[in-house]
Order: structure tokens, then sequence, then C-alpha cells
């Protein structure tokens, strides 16, 4: 028979750490931390597998569940001393999910459940406290109506305030059992009104309701965009885990909080985290109430007026800060943990390997490495590289003007100045419209995880630093204030008061993440420096990378930031793109316009001194560093002239008539540029555009040397070659030109030339093209264009779909496809290295800064990548984990 039901409490468990993917991740660290004796309440995991059947059955469930379930609730009993349904000694349960990969707040949660009109009566008799009884009673049905019911949150919300209102009631703790006792009969007429039918009294249906909407939870909107954004699959499921009830709420012994091992902001290594006395988990996370700090030197760093949970329970709290011990040892990772105190006595209620930001990953996997609790390999390996982008953004500057308006918790670091919006839709809308927005909220929730997505930055004027909008932000190093209770947001009005000042939706704000202020206007930011644990992993993580990591760039602003962030070379410098300047482009269309030899060469020649400027800057910064310079590959229409006045200046520099300049652009019309006359082409039809960009090259490479005193190679690079045959022509065009520098400057000239492979007959007759080629690059922008078919200018209107609909895992123009353009590039590889043994492959498209794609370029064995400045730093971390994943 299949077991689907795993137990676990009583210092021991019928799971452990190791079997995440069928436990999910919080019922194999539940019962890991059993296994470990630690106090952790009892229950028991209904499988992943369970969830897998429950959607290939028509939402139905094994037939074996049901009595696996009883026997496993009859053992939470046994441990407990309890009975669920029990009228006199009832078990109350908590219902909650658990995928194998977090998803903080994106499926759902019941707690409380078991208690009805009976139940409730027992379990303020057994507690002797008849308030927390009504208290959890009105919570488990605010909770299971939404839930389950399907009856919204917020009307639950809107009887509470109406009924506070008219009390002169401010917090939730103000209210008594009487008061409970009154809501919960509104909330119950609320439910009957709704639904026609009674809120549920029956424990036993309560569950089986929850663990059903735990399963259909999977599928909600918010966890099928979680996923999608987290390359999680949908197959994988979630687990339910049913866990023995304690209670935070008893009283002033008894609280409820969430703490990481280390800063999950900075990294540091110091416990971090929050808790409320007399709250339940959701009061913590959903910030219904601003929690108080775990530790006193929290609370002293944070001015808080509050005592901490180190000064309001002693006990309790050494105790904790011993687990925390013992749990980051036994994970070797820095721990995201909730716990509950009851009757000060301590329970132990999750524990995970925390989210982080980048800075936090790096300082915290540098450190235990140091500590020796990881090896140096081991560091690398933590990082994800695309996170690194949470270090590249700009910060404010330090020597701006910064009029502050309000200041609330720096929940995310980093800063960001936009226009403020107040709803998701808006954000969305914002970031469609090209704008940069912040996203003022009172509080963030799951259903504002695709605002959240399109904002910079997040403000919210409750919650803490462990609230939904904290997490969130962290995970996407956005930055984040959260808690900045002096502000006042009306959502319906459109307008947000801080600093004595309202400001309506459109106004621009800046956020600081780092400092918790809010700031007026847009401020200056600076770009940020790498240096302390960054470089300290960069070298380790170069000590093991065997590919290297060039760049794309052809303006001396990006060769320098690339060089900054340890491009080992440029691999791919796009010359057309070096025309697009004012003062350059009147020359470039006048080439283009040309309808003969001379009148071509007569502009080629006021381009040319400033092609050799652009290449000396090029060389005289990479230093000895390899780069590879693509000839003139500009679809025309990019180039031509369009209005009138465009026209009216390239015939005035040319000495043409405008109506004779219109005419000839009417000729070099094309109906697919991308296809047309370009690349190789244009060289071959025009050789002497050619020529002049290899005397550019080949004069700028010996003013370099030169000035430099570093040996320079240039590589030039032929695009769009489909045939051996183009490629021989252009490169005797090359080779004569070189001759030509040689003779007149009296020099031994070193190059190489070799062409982009974009184009799959050049993949598979890449042995041929190879005779001739020293090196390849893959062009894998336009391989995946013309292998697939698919205009990337253009696809964005069904490419989501296709995703969605999973015909593509992920769009091909982030992460190469590597079945179809991949198997490509490997035919490339082989047949161009069986030709030439020593051919150096390398890839510049967008995906040489694409982590799969890297480590797809690892397997495949090319000898680097090159991708954009800012993805130098992932690139060099993602080459090293592929370098390291080959090793195993």
């Amino acid at each position: 028979m299949t077991k689907w039901v795993y137990g676990f409490g009583d210092g021991k468990a019928e799971g452990e750490q190791s079997m995440k993917n069928l436990l999910g991740g919080k019922g194999a660290n539940l019962a890991e931390m059993s296994n470990l004796g630690l106090p952790v309440p009892p229950g028991f995991t209904v499988t992943t597998e369970v969830c897998t059947y429950y959607y290939a059955n028509d939402r139905s469930y094994p037939p074996e569940l049901k009595s696996q379930v009883e026997a496993a609730l009859a053992e939470i009993g046994r441990i407990t001393g309890k009975a669920f349904g029990d009228a006199q000694n009832p078990l109350l349960v908590s219902v909650r999910s658990g995928a194998r990969a977090s998803m903080p707040g994106m499926m759902d949660t019941v707690l409380n459940l078991g208690l009805n009109d009976t139940t409730v009566a027992a379990v303020a008799a057994a507690s002797n406290n008849e308030r927390f009884a009504w208290d959890s009673y009105r919570r488990f049905i605010t909770m299971f109506s939404d839930v389950v019911l399907g009856v919204d949150h917020g009307h639950f919300e809107e009887i509470l305030d109406t009924y506070k209102e008219r009390k002169g009631y401010v917090l939730d703790t103000d209210l008594q059992a009487a008061d409970w006792k009154t809501l919960v009969g509104q909330y119950k007429a609320l439910v009957l009104e709704e639904l026609g039918k009674p809120f549920p009294e029956d424990p036993h249906e309560q569950l089986w309701g929850a663990v059903g909407a735990v399963f259909a939870s999977w599928m909600n909107a918010r966890a099928i965009t979680y996923r999608s954004l987290h390359a999680i699959p949908a197959e994988w499921g979630t687990a339910v885990n049913v866990q023995a009830m304690v209670f935070g709420n008893r009283g002033d012994t008894s609280a409820t909080g969430v703490a990481f091992t280390r800063n999950p902001s900075t990294g540091e290594h110091a416990l971090y985290g929050e808790f409320l006395i007399n709250a339940q988990g959701e009061d913590v996370v959903a910030g219904i109430r601003t929690p108080q700090p775990i530790s006193k030197a929290a609370a002293l760093a944070g001015a808080s007026n509050k005592p901490s949970m180190e000064e309001a329970m002693p006990a309790a709290f050494a105790e904790f800060v011993g687990i925390t011990k013992v749990l980051e040892k036994h994970y070797r990772d820095m721990q995201d943990i909730e716990f509950t105190v009851e009757d000060n006595k301590l329970w132990m209620l999750q524990t995970r390997s925390g989210k982080r930001t980048a800075k936090a990953s790096l300082r915290i996997a540098v450190e235990m490495a140091r500590e020796g609790l990881i090896t140096q390999e081991e560091a690398v390996g933590r990082i994800d590289p695309g996170a690194l982008d949470q270090l590249l953004h700009p910060t404010i500057d330090p020597k701006a003007e910064r009029i502050e308006i309000a200041r609330g918790l720096p929940a995310s670091p980093g800063a960001a100045s936009g226009e403020i919006v107040f709803t998701s839709d808006e954000a969305e809308a914002g970031k469609a419209a090209g704008k940069t927005v912040i996203l003022v909220r009172q509080e963030t929730s799951p259903e504002d995880i695709k605002g959240m997505l399109a904002a910079s930055g997040i403000l919210t004027r409750l919650g803490g630093m462990t609230s939904h909008a904290a997490v969130v932000a962290r995970g996407w190093g956005k930055p984040c204030v959260s808690g900045a209770g002096s502000i006042r947001v009306d959502i319906a009005a459109g307008t947000l008061v801080a600093g004595g000042k309202t400001y309506k939706k459109g106004d621009v704000i800046t956020i600081d993440g780092s400092t918790g202020q809010v700031l007026a206007g847009k401020i200056a930011m600076v770009q940020p420096e790498l240096s302390g644990e960054f470089a300290e992993l960069m070298t380790w993580a170069d000590g093991v990378r065997r590919m290297k990591v060039r760049t794309n760039a052809e303006t001396p602003a990006d060769a320098r930031q690339a060089r900054s962030f340890g491009a080992e070379g440029i691999g791919l410098c796009r010359t057309e793109h070096m025309f697009f300047d004012e003062g350059r482009i009147v020359a470039m269309r006048e080439m283009i316009l040309s309808d003969d030899e001379k009148g071509r060469r007569a502009a080629l020649a006021k381009l040319l001194p400033m092609q050799r400027e652009d290449f000396r800057q090029l060389f005289e910064i990479m230093s000895g560093l390899p780069v590879t310079i693509r000839l003139l590959d500009p679809p025309l229409h990019e180039f031509l002239p369009h209005s009138e006045d465009e026209v009216a200046e390239v015939a005035a520099a040319m000495g043409a008539s405008a109506a004779k300049l219109r005419a000839r652009a009417q000729e070099l019309h094309e109906f697919n540029p991308m296809l047309g006359f370009r690349g190789c082409r244009l060289a071959i039809a025009f050789p002497e555009i050619a020529e002049m960009q290899a005397r550019a090259i080949f004069e700028a490479a010996v003013e370099a040397a030169a000035s430099t005193g570093q040996p320079v190679t240039p590589e030039i690079m032929v695009p769009l070659v489909a045939t051996r045959a183009e490629l021989d022509l252009v490169k005797a065009r090359i080779d004569a030109m070189a001759q030509a520098v040689e003779k007149e400057k009296g020099v031994k000239l070193v190059y190489q030339v070799g062409t982009m492979i974009e184009l799959p007959r050049a993949a598979i007759r890449a042995g041929e093209i190879a005779e001739s080629a020293e090196f390849f690059s893959f062009g894998t922008n336009d391989l995946t264009q013309t292998t697939i078919g698919i205009s990337r200018d253009d696809a964005a209107s069904f490419l989501g779909t296709y995703v969605q609909k999973g015909i593509f895992a992920i769009d091909p123009f982030v992460s190469i496809d590597q079945e179809g353009v991949g198997a490509l590039v490997e035919i490339g590889v082989e047949r161009g290295r069986k030709q030439r043994a020593n051919l150096k492959l390398g890839i510049c498209g967008e995906h040489g800064g694409d982590p799969a794609s890297i480590a797809f370029c690892e397997r495949t064995g090319l000898d680097y990548v090159s991708c954009s400045p800012f993805r130098v730093p992932i690139a060099r971390l993602a080459a090293a984990q592929a370098a390291l994943e080959a090793k195993k």
C-alpha cells in the first residue's frame, strides 16, 4: 500500500531532510527538527504525490488517504493527550502548504482548525482564558471562510473596523472576550448570508476542506505567477502539513515570531528577527501590528521603545538562541525560523534556508567558508549568479541633498526614484508606458505580486522587516521601505500624505531601502563598487573557472565599466553602433546613399579617423586583452534618413538633390531588413567598406601598442557568413589592407580573422568555413531568429503564451534553446574543431550573460562567453559554477 502520510513529533519522525521532493521543504524540515530532538509540535505531512494524484484524478484523493490521516491524527492525540473533535479536550490543528521550493505567502494556510461552538468553550475552560479562546475562534472563522469557503477576508475586516470604531477601540488587543463573542456571531451571520448555509461545525469537514483548499491553492493565480517568475515546475505539487496548534495569543506569557540566524539584508552574523506578544503568526507577517525586535542589540539599533524578546522572555530567548545555532550548524546555511512561545514554552514551527539579498548572500557564503562551515567551492556554488544584479544598480549619491518626508524600516537595500502609484494595475500600466514607478500601499499582500514586480521600489505604511513586502522585495533585489507609520495612504483618493504635504499619483519620490528614508523628488544616484566579500568570492570563482569572460562593448565607457567588473577582453564590438552619434550619422548616411564607389570612398574617408580613434581607445583600455571587432553589420533601414529634414541634411553634405536621395533610399528599401543587405553582403558588394574598417583597426592597433607597451592582436569578425566563399572574399581584402599598413608603418601586424556563426547553414558547414576562419563566435541572437523563424522584435505578442503553454520552457531569446539552437552550436563546434583543432570558440549573443546558457557553453567546450558589461560578474560566477558542475 502506498504511504501517503508521514508523521513527526515527540523526538522522532518518519521522514527526514533529504525527502524534500516527497514531503516538501516545510515537511522535510519539520521531520528533521523532530529527529534532532527539538521542541516541534507533533503533526503529519500529506505528501506531494497526493497533490499530483489530486490533479490527475479530477480533484479526488487516493482511497487509502482517509484512514492514514485518521491514524496520524490519533497519534498526535496520543502525544498531546487530546482528541480531534472531542467536546471536552479538543485537539486543534494548523493546516499549511509546503512545496519543495519555498513560496512565501503564495499558498493558503488555516490556523486554529477544530474550533466550533462547543470546542471553543472547552478551550476557554482548559486555558482559563475566555478571551484567548474566542480570539482564536474569530481568527479561524475569518481564515477558513476566506481560504476554504471563498468569503473575502475584507468583509470580516469591515465588520471588525466598524465594531472597533463604534466601541472606541484602537487595537485588536483592546477587545475582550465578550467583544469577540459578538463578532463571532456577526462573522457567522455573514457566512450564512454569503453562502446560504452555515459555517461548518464538524472538525472533520473543516479538516478536509482545508486540505483541499491547500491543494487548490497550488493553482491559484498568485502561485502560478510566482512559479513562473522563479521557474518552479507545476508538476512538483505541494505537500500539506497538519500540526497540533500551539498558541502565541494566550496572553502576556505567549508570543510568536520570525527570525533569521544572520541578517538577510546585510549578511551580518547576528540574530535578526521580530516577535509579538499575545499574537499569532499572521500578525507578524501581515503587518497588522508593528512587531518588536528579538534582541536588545536590535532594539537599541532601531531605537525601539518596546521590550525585545531577550528582555521580555529571557528564558525562552536563551533557549531559542541555542536552537538557532544548532540549526545553522546542522543545515550549514543561514536559517529562516518561525516559532511560538505558549505560556513560556518555546515551540519551533519551521526552519528553512532563508531568502537573502545578493549582498547578504555573498557575505554569508564568504564568512561561512572562513569559519570552516562550508568550503570555498561550496561558497561559490551558493550564490545565484542572477542575484548579483542586485549589487549592480545605483544607490543614492551621498553628496545629494535629501529632503526626508518620512522614515520607515530598511526592509530591502538599494534606492529608487519614481512616480507614485497606488495599485498593482497602475504599476503595471506605468511600467508598460516606460515610466519608473514606486508602489505605495498600506501593506502588500500576495495579490500585489505583479505590481511589485513592475515597480522599481515599494513603500508600505504597515509591516515589519519580515512582512510580505520586505521578503518579496529582498528576493527580487528591489528597494523597499516598510512600516513607515507616519505616512497616510488613501488608495481611493490616490493620495499619500507625508511630511505635512500631500502627494498624488504621478508625483515623484525616492526611497532608500538601506536607511528606511522616504525622500521628496528625484535624487541623484551613484554606481556601486564591487569589493570586499564580492572580490574574495570572485577570486575563488576565477580560480575554478575554465571559460574566459569577455564583454560586448563599443564605447570607452562600456569598456571601462566591463574591465572594472573583471572582463577579460571584448568579445563583440558592434561597429555600426559607433555611428548613431549625431556627429557621425550624416557621414554614415552619405556612404550608404552614395550610388557609386567614388561617393562611398569620400564618405568613408570622413569615417576613417573616427573609427581609428574608437578602436585605439578600446585597445588601450583593454591593454593587451583580446578585442573582437565585427565588421559593419547594419540593417540599412536603421540608418536611412526618414524625415525631410534628415534628407535635406544629407543632401547638403553630399552636394546632391533631395529628390535624388529619396529615390536612392527607395531603392535600398527592404521588406525584411534583418535578412537583407547586411553583414558580409555589404563588404562583398562594397569592399571599400571592409577596407576602411580594416585600415582603421590596424592603424589603431599600431598606435595602441606603442602607447601601452602591450601587444595588440585584433580579432576581426566577418558577420552573417553562410559560405566559405563569402569569408574568403572579405578576408582577402582584410589581408591586403594589413600588408599595406605594415608597409606604411614599418611594423609586423599580428591579427586573426574569423566569423560569426549566426545562420544555420554556417553551423552545418562549419568544417568548411573553419578552413579559412581562425575563430568562431556564435551570434545566438540571430541564430535563434533564423533557426526558429521568430523575429525577436515582434515575438513579445506570442512568446509569453508559448511559455505559459509549455511550448518553450523559457523565452529562447533569454536562455538558449538547447535542443534546437544549441544543437546547431554543438554541430558548429564539432565540425569546426575537427577541421582546425585550435579553433577559438565563443558566444556573443545576449545568452552570454544567462547562467543556464553559460552552463551549456561549458558543456559544449567553448573558450569564452561575451556579454553586456553589467552581466560580466554574473557570467564569471556562472562559468565557475558550470566548471564545478562539470567536475562532478
